[in-house]
């Protein structure tokens, strides 16, 4: 295993994608709303609720959900959209 050649590939910026999931963009948005939970929790020290967050599956919460949950915590969340046309990518695990 010490000689194999490894190669490397430059992620999309998305895991979700990398991985082949078919809803990648509101998967990734989705975590990226949960990460922002998880850090007003932790900074108001809320220990029960962050656990039960961070092992949370994200499937069960809609995006609508999570944005909710932020505003209870006092915070508001701004979105940003930009569509672009998607690239023709192939992905490939390597050992």
């Amino acid at each position: 295993m010490k000689n194999a050649k490894r190669q490397l590939l430059r992620g999309s910026g998305n895991v979700f994608r990398d991985l082949g999931h078919e809803n990648a963009d509101a998967e990734q948005f989705k975590a990226i709303l949960a990460a922002e939970i998880i850090k007003v929790l932790d900074r108001d020290q809320l220990t029960v609720r962050a656990a039960r967050i961070r092992n949370a599956n994200l499937e069960r919460f809609t995006v609508d959900r999570l944005i909710s949950i932020i505003n209870r915590l006092g915070s508001r969340v701004e979105v940003k959209v930009r569509v672009r046309r998607a690239e023709a990518v192939e992905y490939r695990a390597t050992a």
